[in-house]
């Protein structure tokens, strides 16, 4: 009887001790996966925080322009296609978008073979429309709430103006990130190169 006793407390012993086991080594699983995502994540992003990089497939999505249209990149293959991330109360936005206006969508809007996308983190659509107003924009924006496209693009915690050029099959040719004279030129140029092809 005694042996039972102890043979059966053994048994139970073991038993608990690999549920244990088993426990700390799913917990450990789940660490060391959050750990590779960081580091993951972190070896990815540029020193701009952009987690793509030219020469790759543009991440797709659908936005919901200000007009109530909706969108989706991969609608749009075939194109020259410029996304800018912007936002109201990014300075260097509204520094940047009046050149973007004149230089690029102004020059190129009728061209069936350009799109411009404005995607503005996370605001509503009166703050857009106000945005819009302001900075005498008339390209297309729209909304990206909880800024889930921009997270696609770049760590969501870095920060903007961001243009993303994609080419025609998909593929991003350039990115830039704040605004300078000289990047934005090379960007003019890109797109009209682009648009040439």
């Amino acid at each position: 009887m005694k042996k039972t006793f102890l043979s059966i407390c053994c048994l139970g012993l073991f038993a608990l001790s690999n549920v244990a086991c088993a426990g700390q080594a799913k917990a450990n699983k789940e660490v060391a996966a959050a750990t590779d995502e960081t580091n993951v994540t972190a070896v990815e992003a540029d020193s701009t925080g952009y987690i793509v990089k030219v020469g790759q497939m543009a991440p797709d999505f659908t936005i919901t322009l200000t007009d109530g249209k909706q969108v989706s990149l991969s609608s749009l293959r075939g194109k020259v296609v410029m996304l800018q991330f912007t936002a109201s109360w990014c300075g260097v936005c509204r520094k940047e978008m009046p050149f973007i206006e004149k230089d690029i969508w102004l020059k190129n809007k009728s061209n069936p073979q350009f799109m411009l996308i404005g995607i503005d983190r996370d605001e509503p659509l009166d703050k857009v429309l106000a945005f819009m107003k302001a900075t005498g924009v008339t390209y297309p924006m729209g909304l990206d709430p909880g800024a889930d496209i921009f997270a696609k693009y770049a760590l969501r915690q870095s920060g903007i103006t961001r243009n993303v050029l994609i080419g025609r099959d998909g593929k991003i040719l350039k990115l830039t990130r704040l605004y300078n004279e000289e990047e934005f030129s090379s960007l003019v140029q890109a797109i009209d190169e682009e648009l040439k092809k």
